[in-house]
Parts: C-alpha cells; sequence; structure tokens
C-alpha cells in the first residue's frame, strides 16, 4: 500500500497557499522599465493568443492623452506615461500620469513647464517611465527629471540637467531632445546627463537624488539618445552606455571605466538599444550600420567580431536600424532596416540571410517598428501602428497574424505613404499591450480568453 502524506489542515496553511496562488494569477508579468524587466524586450507571459481574433482585439479602455513618443510602463495595478501640451510654442507643459491599470481611470497627475527651443520634433516627452518600489521616475524632453511617489504623483526629489550640470541642449544628439529612461541599480538611479564637467553619465541616489559618482567628458562628443543598460560578463556586472562616438563599459558602482570601444553614429542615432547574446553585445544605427562586441569571457573587455561596411543609409550592407531594436534568437539577428526592410542576418558574420518589405509594407526613410519576443514567436508593432505575430526563421519571413491597434498620429518629418506614424513602444504586462499615441492610451487584451 502507498502511504500518501496528509496536508497540514491547520488554517494558516491554506491561507499561505491561497495567497501564492492569488498573487500569481492576479500580478502576472508587469512592465516596469523602458522595454521590459532588465530592458530585454522580451515578454515571458504563456497562455498569449496564437492568432488574433478577425474583429481584431478586445480594446478593455482607452483613456484620452495628450502628445508624446514615451511609452508606458505598467507596475502593481497602475500604467504610468508621460505627454506634453503646447502652450506658447515652443514651449509648453510635460505630465505624468498614473492611471488604472483595470479601468484606465487617471489616479493622479503631476506637470511642470518646459522649454522646447531646440528640439527636434518637439512632439512631447521620449523616455519610458521607471517605477523601482515606491518611487517612479519621469525624464522629460528639455532634461527635467522628476522622482514621483507611485500612489500620489508627489514630488520626492528633482533635477534640472540644464540648470544643475550645465548641459547645453545641442549636444544632446542633432537636437532630439533628452531622450534616455533612467536606470536603476541597487540604491543608484543612473542616467544620462551630459553634463559638466565629466557628468555625461550620473548616478544619484534614488531616494534622495544626492549625487553619487560621475563619469565621462561631455566635452568632445555628443550624449545621444541611447538606454543604458546593464550586462554581465568576464565575470562583472557592467553599466554599457552607448553614445555617439563610442561604446563604454562602466562599473554601475563606482563610475570607474572598463573599457571603450569607437563607434561612429551619424546624426547623434543611438537609438536602437544595445542586445546582449551570450558574450555577444549587438548595436546597430540608422547612418553607420551595425557593430558585434564580443565581450571577454575573464575579464570586463570586448573586441569587435565584425561592422558592417556600409555608411550609406539606402546602400546598407547588413542593418541599419532606426528605432527597432532587433531580436538575437539562436545564430540569427532579426531587425528592422533603414528603409523598413525587416532582415535577417547571421550573427557570427554579420551576413544578410534574407529581407522583406513585408512587416512595414512601405519602403520608406525611417519606416520602422518595435520588436518583443515572446516565447518562440515575436510580437512587431509596425509604425502604421498594426500589431504583428512572426516566427523568427533564418528560411524566410513566416508572418502568422496581422490586426490594426492603434490609429498613427506623430509626424513623421518625411514624405511617406501614411500622413502620420506610432514610434512609441508599448508595455506587454499581465496578458495585455498597453499602447499610446499623441490622442490616447489603450489596453488590448492578447489573453487566449480575451479577459
Amino acid at each position: 500500500m502507498i502511504s500518501i502524506p496528509r496536508v497540514p489542515r491547520r488554517p494558516s496553511f491554506w491561507m499561505a497557499l491561497f495567497v501564492v496562488c492569488t498573487a500569481a494569477v492576479i500580478h502576472g508579468e508587469d512592465w516596469p522599465e523602458f522595454r521590459g524587466r532588465g530592458r530585454l524586450g522580451v515578454w515571458n507571459e504563456t497562455g498569449i493568443v496564437d492568432k488574433f481574433p478577425a474583429s481584431g482585439l478586445k480594446v478593455l479602455w482607452r483613456t484620452p492623452l495628450r502628445a508624446g513618443f514615451a511609452g508606458p510602463a505598467v507596475v502593481n495595478g497602475r500604467v504610468f506615461v508621460t505627454d506634453y501640451v503646447e502652450t506658447t510654442r515652443p514651449r509648453g507643459t510635460e505630465r505624468a500620469l498614473a492611471l488604472d491599470e483595470k479601468t484606465g481611470k487617471v489616479l493622479w497627475t503631476r506637470e511642470w513647464p518646459v522649454d522646447y527651443r531646440g528640439i527636434s520634433y518637439a512632439v512631447g516627452p521620449r523616455a519610458t517611465p521607471t517605477v523601482d518600489g515606491e518611487r517612479v521616475y519621469v525624464a522629460g524632453a528639455d532634461g527635467k527629471l522628476l522622482a514621483l511617489d507611485v500612489k500620489t504623483g508627489a514630488v520626492l526629489w528633482k533635477k534640472d540637467y540644464v540648470a544643475d550640470y550645465k548641459t547645453d541642449p545641442r549636444t544632446w544628439g542633432f537636437d532630439w531632445g533628452f531622450s534616455s529612461a533612467p536606470i536603476v541599480d541597487g540604491d543608484r538611479l543612473i542616467c544620462l546627463v551630459g553634463g559638466r564637467p565629466d557628468a555625461k553619465v550620473v548616478a544619484f541616489d534614488k531616494a534622495t537624488g544626492k549625487e553619487i559618482w560621475r563619469a565621462l567628458s561631455s566635452e568632445d562628443s555628443e550624449l545621444g539618445v541611447a538606454q543604458p543598460i546593464i550586462v554581465t560578463a568576464g565575470g562583472t556586472r557592467q553599466l554599457i552606455v552607448w553614445y555617439p562616438g563610442a561604446v563604454a563599459s562602466l562599473d554601475p558602482v563606482t563610475g570607474k571605466k572598463y573599457w571603450e570601444q569607437p563607434y561612429k553614429v551619424g546624426a547623434g542615432m543611438t537609438v536602437a538599444t544595445p542586445v546582449q547574446n551570450g558574450n555577444l553585445l549587438f548595436f546597430t544605427n540608422f547612418y553607420d550600420g551595425p557593430m558585434m562586441l564580443e565581450l571577454d569571457e575573464k575579464k570586463p573587455a570586448a573586441k569587435v567580431v565584425w561592422k558592417g561596411k556600409s555608411d550609406n543609409e539606402i546602400q546598407t550592407d547588413g542593418l541599419h536600424s532606426t528605432i527597432c531594436t532587433p531580436a538575437i534568437v539562436g545564430d540569427y539577428i532579426y531587425g528592422l532596416c533603414s528603409f523598413g526592410q525587416f532582415r535577417c542576418l547571421n550573427a557570427k558574420t554579420g551576413d544578410r540571410i534574407w529581407d522583406t518589405q513585408a512587416v512595414t509594407k512601405e519602403r520608406a526613410r525611417w519606416a520602422s517598428g518595435i520588436i518583443v519576443r515572446n516565447g518562440d514567436r515575436l510580437f512587431i508593432n509596425n509604425d502604421r501602428g498594426e500589431l504583428i505575430i512572426a516566427k523568427p526563421s533564418p528560411d524566410g519571413y513566416q508572418e502568422v497574424s496581422r490586426t490594426q491597434l492603434i490609429k498613427p498620429t506623430s509626424p513623421p518629418g518625411n514624405r511617406r505613404e501614411l500622413e502620420a506614424v506610432n514610434w512609441s513602444h508599448p508595455a506587454y504586462a499581465n496578458k495585455h499591450i498597453y499602447a499610446r499615441n499623441d490622442n490616447e492610451i489603450i489596453a488590448a487584451s492578447l489573453a487566449v480568453d480575451g479577459k
């Protein structure tokens, strides 16, 4: 006879089990920062649709919003997003908003005045809010940084890069404005500031705003618009800072520089986020193309494995991304090139395997999209406002499903088939997608049951 152990009958046991199971169901997976947790562009939830309904996704709510490129963050039942309204050009008001994740109801709003003089595409803020515990950090397009209470929106501390660090907006990167979302590491909030002296990167105490360290000169190079990331290689945690001219690796605790690799970038367009795959670290930009680094396995160091040979935005040999951060799956890179070509490259050599115009439909300058990986497939938001499911394969483009998600509203700044585009990074959280344009933010279900 098999002896079956008795389950304790104590009420505390069942209550604990209920809490654990309920928490798993309620919370799912949040999206606390740009490109999700760890800035990896990976969404790990299951129970997601295989194909989109013929009638389109079920939209749970729509909340009016003003203009901006900044995507949302979703944490603990709240959606955080920023926007902008112009008052007297080029001045206006930026806002941070917290919404109820289930209903879209505005829970609080915090606003502050801004000056967009010299900023191209002066539509609104660019940086996704970064949420950490009781605080949400928001960065505006003219260099204002605020730490806000997640429950009330109260200002806990703030910085003005122009006033506090002598940052010259003209050195941010071809007048794109401040675009980098701060990253949390332990007790530090690490930000790309572009200040003086030697304050291209600054680490603040995340609770008080007190400066902990500063690193890299701002005298001879632009700040750019890159998002800092933290990787582990050579037995060392490394803060990767990509700015026009070079890629730098810093100690995130002290700001000490480990290594620096020259990398030419035209017009300050350090837009696509670096992607790590094992000991490889991949970069791409619009004008000067891709670069693959190999991270040393024994110490913090790096060397170039291969680089693109073309600095022509039309005659591209590899991957010249505009805003699209590629996905690396196995030995292959999948991304969107300078004129909207969806391409597959060999990650080891940089050789092109195939390309197609199917994702963006239109061969146009800066046609692009956003890629997020979910299991063995890619979710792609193209700039036409469509959402696509595709299977990554070196054998060719394999589209599974496509649906219209949101109306494009932002001016593309060049002649396009469509009069407007959607360039904001959505959030994937708790089996839903949260997407915004210049008029609204929406929540749509991606759950198998549509709830």
